[in-house]
């Protein structure tokens, strides 16, 4: 094959590999918007959307001018920092929650028996997924109190009030993922100890 014949080989085949419309996210507004939430998630959908969190988490800030609200000075990019960490925090709580859900057993019925063994199975996932949600409601508290320190109280951030209201939520009580996820941890042990107690039927 002639040199010029391989270049425009190599050439078509960059221009199939990257398509035009296509881009590479590099910050964590941009991983943030490839973040979306389905009717009905599967397993694969939330595993997506763990993953676009993860990397958004990783990412570094867009800068000011491409925030996700109006930033007209530095204390505001402050907050609106600690605002974003809290809340993608917040969103993988709700991810691993979702993944949870999909294996937890609520009960220990009796027909239940003969698959004892997958039961157990399922709930040690389904502990996992509790567990590591906490580990990120943690962190999201840690930020909630960096963004609702005092110097803050009357930094405006109208694009993103939801967050400021999810970080009073957390400061004052009323949004406790914490005790949400001890008391589904404390329920699945309950019904681990059920299925534990179970003979088999073969």
């Amino acid at each position: 094959m002639k040199t010029p014949i391989k270049v425009t080989f190599m050439l078509v085949l960059l221009v199939i590999a990257f398509p035009a419309n296509s881009f590479v996210a590099t910050y964590k507004e941009q991983f943030f918007r490839l973040f979306h939430m389905n009717h009905h998630a599967t397993p694969d959908d939330i595993m997506e959307n763990i993953f676009w969190l993860e990397q958004a988490l990783k990412a570094p800030f867009a800068n000011p001018l491409w925030a996700l609200t109006r930033i007209e000075n530095e204390i505001q990019w402050q907050r609106y920092r600690y605002l974003f960490t809290m809340h993608l925090n917040l969103k993988m709580v709700e991810q691993y929650l979702f993944l949870a859900n999909h294996w937890n057993k609520r009960e220990a019925f009796f027909f239940n028996a003969p698959f004892r063994d997958q039961n157990l199975e399922s709930l040690d996932i389904a502990e996992k997924c509790f567990r590591t949600a906490l580990i990120y409601w943690d962190e999201a508290v840690y930020w909630a109190q960096k963004a609702n320190e005092r110097r803050f109280r009357w930094i405006d951030l109208p694009g993103v009030q939801f967050w400021i209201d999810s970080a009073f939520r957390i400061e004052n009580g009323r949004l406790d993922y914490g005790r949400t996820i001890r008391r589904e941890l404390n329920n699945l042990q309950r019904v681990r100890e059920r299925f534990q107690a179970m003979e088999t039927w073969y």
